[in-house]
């Protein structure tokens, strides 16, 4: 009521204290604002479970590293980098950026075709080429500066999964790159998390080789290994069998290309000049090659670039695979 007697308005000031306000949140006193501690990720991944999966399995792991021993010795480093461009691009249909092995190569060798929506997912591509083909692997130096120098950053989830692999120590590295595989799916963060989680396992799956510098082919036959979310025996069989799998078919590609290289060296025999030989190791190392890069990495005229792929395109060696009259790729007949 007013002093005056009238009815009272929403706008008259009151005497009610702040504790009768009953919308207010009650004061606690000071609020504790600090982090909140962050869940322990080595509990995720039980090493007793995986080193128990690995005994059941040791004969499926026997089997896998003795293919992977065949591949690397017909394993140059052209015809790595041509494995790890198609890796790259079977990866990226499984991550969803969906690239193909033409587009790749021409963005890796000559950084091509790169504008549009389409940059960053090319970038990711490129990065997993890049580092499937060469480079540390990401336990070198230790966890920790390992993975971030081959990830390029650190961070707390780098620090995360460093934790979860010191305690992994000991098994197969097919095993523990499976292992890699889902903590970093689980820790990693932004659009390339699938992409690296894949090739840091790969990369430290090929350290079972005698070099330890290669890789573990993981898409090249199907995606089933790294689409396994079953207990954890079930997963490590599925990673080794889709591993096995993509290493056959690694394998099927290293003995076709050296069958094309000795026929298109037969073929070629009576031609002149440097450009030939050259542009059949090109077309080893790379699945698809066009004139300019071909003039690039031979370092041959256009012309003579030109005039060669269309005399291996009539003798039946090699492919156009556009059906343009301008922005031409070829591809080896293997």
């Amino acid at each position: 009521m007013h002093a005056d007697g009238g009815p009272a308005s929403l706008y008259d000031p009151t005497d009610t204290p702040d504790s009768d306000l009953w919308f207010l949140p009650q004061d606690s006193g000071d609020v504790d604002l600090s982090p909140l501690p962050r869940a322990d990720r080595c509990v995720l991944f039980d090493r007793a479970e995986w080193l128990a999966a690995q005994g059941a399995l040791s004969g499926e792991l026997a089997g896998l590293a003795l293919l992977f021993g065949a591949l690397e010795v017909g394993l140059g480093a052209g015809l790595r980098h041509r494995l790890a461009l198609q890796e790259a691009a079977a990866l990226s249909w499984w991550a969803g950026t969906r690239m193909d092995a033409a587009r790749l190569a021409l963005w890796v060798g000559q950084h091509a075709g790169g504008g549009g929506e389409d940059g960053q997912a090319l970038a990711q591509a490129g990065w997993a080429v890049r580092k499937l083909g060469s480079g540390p692997g990401p336990d070198r130096g230790g966890w920790g500066p390992g993975l971030a120098a081959f990830l390029g950053h650190a961070s707390d989830a780098v620090q995360d999964v460093a934790g979860v692999m010191a305690t992994m120590a000991g098994l197969h590295p097919v095993t523990q790159g499976a292992v890699l595989f889902g903590a970093w799916r689980v820790a990693g963060q932004g659009p390339g998390r699938d992409m690296e989680a894949a090739v840091l396992a790969a990369r430290l799956g090929g350290a079972m080789g005698r070099t330890g510098t290669g890789f573990l082919p993981l898409a090249l036959a199907g995606v089933g290994g790294l689409q396994a979310a079953r207990p954890v025996l079930g997963r490590l069989a599925a990673w080794i069998r889709g591993a096995e799998q993509s290493v056959l078919a690694a394998l099927m590609q290293v003995e076709g290309v050296a069958v094309w290289r000795a026929r298109a060296q037969a073929v070629l025999a009576d031609q002149s000049g440097r450009t030939p030989g050259l542009l059949v190791d090109l077309l080893a190392e790379w699945p698809m090659v066009s004139a300019p890069l071909a003039e690039e990495k031979t370092g041959a005229s256009r012309a003579a670039v030109q005039r060669n792929l269309d005399r291996m395109a009539a003798k039946g060696l090699i492919r156009e695979v556009t059906g343009q009259g301008r922005y031409r790729v070829w591809t080896a007949t293997v």
